[in-house]
Parts: C-alpha cells; structure tokens; sequence
C-alpha cells in the first residue's frame, strides 16, 4: 500500500481518487482516504488516459503522430499501445502500423526518403515492428531491417578500425559522428529481432559503449576515461568527445542519467554481466543520483527520454529496489509510476515544460511515458504480459 508522504505523490493520488469517483469504481470515500489507490488501478487510469487521448487527439486521419517530425514519433508511440495490452489489429494500432510500413525502402530501411536519421528512425520502426510481429506478418520487413541497421554502424566500411573512437557507434546519418543514444536504439534493435551477445555487430556496439563510460578499463582508454571517473556515461567520444551536460574543469565529459541508463541497459543487452566493474561502476552513480524528478546533470532536459531509460535499464537489470547513495531504498516502479502520474495533464497526454529533443511534443511525450509505464505495471500483470 502506498503512504502519501510527500506533495506530489498525494496530489498524484487524489487526482486518481477523482477519477475512480467520476468513473464510479471508487470504494467508499473514508475506505479510500484510509487505503490510498492500488499500483494496479493507478497504472490502468494513467495508460486508459494516455490511450484516449492518443485516440481522440494524437492520432492523425493518416495514422501518424506528428508526421512533421518524421515516423520516428509514431514507432514511439505504437509501440507503447502495444505494450500496454492493445494489440497489432486494434484499429488504433493498425492505422500507425499501415502509415509505418508505408516508409519500408528497398534497401530494408525504414525511413523517409533523403533522411538522415535513418539508424533512429529504422531502429524505432523495428521496435513497433517487433511488438507486433505476434502472427509473423513482420518477418521478413524486420529480417532486411536487421541487415540495414547494421550496414549503418561504424565499422571497418567506413575504412576505420577497432582503435578509433567512432567504431561500433550509430548516429544521425552516414557521415556524421556516432553517439550513445543512437548507439542504445541500435542495440535495442538488434536484441528485439533475435540477436545476441554473440553478434558481430552487438560485439562492435559493445565496444563504442564502453567507451562512452566515464571509467578507464581495459575497454575505455579514451583521452575522457580518467578525468572524470565517476562511472557514468556521457554522449559521445567520437569526433572530440561531447556530454550534454558540459565538461568538468579539468576538460573531463561530465555523466547524466539519461545516457548512464542507457550505457547500463546496452552493456546488460550485449552480454555484460552483474560482477563486470563497468557494471558496479554504473551501478554506483545510479546509486548516487536516483532521481525520478529530474534527469540528473540535466535537469527537466529529455525527463521523459530518461524515464524510458531509467525504467527499461533496471527492468533489465532485474532489479526491485535500487538504495541510494544514503541508504534508502527505493521500489523504483511505484516511485516511477507516481511521478508520472502526477505530471499526467487533464486530457491523458504528458509534455514536458522543456520543450527540447522534441519534448513539447505530446504524442511522443506520450510515447514514452507509455513505454516507461510498461516497465512499472505490477508484478502480476508483467509476468502475465511475458507469458
């Protein structure tokens, strides 16, 4: 049972208690006031609003969701319907997966033509793919998918080798620099489809990774590695090296929590295991700054991308509780779920205040709020979901 013991989570709470009285599944008032809401009910409202509103204010005629911001926005948000119970033929979900496949490219891409987000985009439309591949109907469109991902990462046909700093990264089209976001989409992808530890490419991808870690390992010998050893991850090392969150004083890139979950959840997908020191390393600095008000070294900056990242990296860690650098230990899926539940506006959706990376924009905002709610239904209904 939840206790209220702080603003946001009680405001959280009584907007949930109002809208199980206008529903009429309310228990009787002094029983609720003395129970609180159950993670259950509290998870089931937030999707049953985030879906009506996708419904009856997200969703384009044509299926899309922001289509000015390419298909990338839509994969986000499908792919949250679909994993929080609707299904491949619900018509919602049909509409955004017929407006999806209508980016297939010849060379197995998923994206608008002269895009150079192609990793981003396929990788994302793989994910959607993926979820709702239940009857194999995406077969082969994620099997060429696959093999056109992983044409675009940086490797030895881009005439460069394991010792530089590029090498198994991914980024925002062929020419420019990879970088760990673009990295962690890619490693999501190659792991939905089937792949491995033992992949070439998730072994290459491994290699960039760790290179983005703030830890000087017989994997990381980068110029960034020991100036600021604090076991978190930044953007990118490649091209100069660059962190979101700027530099420390003596020219280190400073970690932020976006990009450490993302690092965690990456290193655990391509085979790296719990007593791996980039692992305890990483571990450590999530210990330092669990956070699930803001994104740590960022602020409001890309809150809901790091929610994502948050949930989908200890979900994959398989971890219950996370206890912070003074002791505390925390259920990360109840605290999660509370705050986004107290951020959810009136009509279902959720946006950021923050409006950069494309964070004042509902639907994906929306997108990824579904994603990370996927993460912290009750244990119940996600074992339910995996069987």
């Amino acid at each position: 049972m939840w206790t209220l013991g702080n603003p946001r989570r009680a405001i959280a709470m009584m907007i949930l208690f109002g809208i199980l009285l206008t529903a009429g599944v309310a228990p009787a008032a002094d029983r609720a006031a003395e129970q609180g809401v159950s993670p259950a009910t509290a998870y089931q409202l937030a999707v049953d609003r985030a879906v009506q509103f996708l419904q009856t204010k997200g969703q384009a005629p044509d299926g899309s969701y922001a289509a000015h911001a390419g298909p990338g926005v839509t994969a986000v948000a499908t792919t949250g319907l679909l994993r929080n119970g609707r299904g491949p033929d619900d018509p919602l979900v049909a509409r955004s997966l017929k407006y999806l496949e209508g980016f297939i490219r010849p060379d197995g891409g998923i994206y608008p033509e002269d895009s150079m987000y192609r990793n981003y985009e396929t990788c994302l439309a793989i994910l959607a793919f993926t979820a709702a591949n239940r009857d194999g109907r995406y077969d082969d469109v994620l099997k060429k998918a696959d093999r056109f991902i992983k044409g675009e990462q940086w490797d030895e046909s881009e005439s460069i080798d394991r010792t530089d700093n590029s090498y198994g990264g991914a980024g925002y089209g062929k020419h420019k620099r990879p970088d760990l976001s673009n990295t962690s989409f890619l490693v999501d992808a190659l792991k939905a489809v089937g792949n491995g530890p033992d992949d070439e490419a998730m072994k290459k991808a491994l290699i960039f990774v760790s290179r983005c870690q703030n830890l000087e390992t017989e994997h990381n010998t980068t110029q960034f590695a020991a100036k600021n050893p604090d076991g978190g991850f930044y953007y990118t090392p490649a091209a100069g090296g660059t962190s979101m969150a700027g530099e420390t004083p003596g020219g280190g890139l400073r970690s932020y929590g976006s990009m450490t979950y993302a690092g965690l959840k990456s290193m655990i997908y391509a085979g790296v295991g719990p007593d791996d020191p980039r692992v305890k390393a990483a571990l450590e600095w999530i210990r330092k700054h669990y956070d699930v008000e803001t994104n740590p070294g960022m602020g409001d900056a890309g809150l809901y991308y790091y929610y994502h990242t948050f949930a989908k990296a200890l979900d994959a860690m398989g971890v219950d509780t996370v206890e912070d650098g003074e002791g505390v230990k925390h259920d990360w899926r109840k605290e999660l779920l509370t705050e986004l539940v107290s951020r959810q506006q009136t009509d279902g959706s959720w946006i950021n205040e923050n409006s950069r990376w494309l964070e004042g924009e509902p639907t994906l905002v929306t997108g990824y709020a579904l994603l990370t709610l996927s993460y912290c239904r009750p244990k119940t209904d996600r074992q339910a979901a995996q069987q």
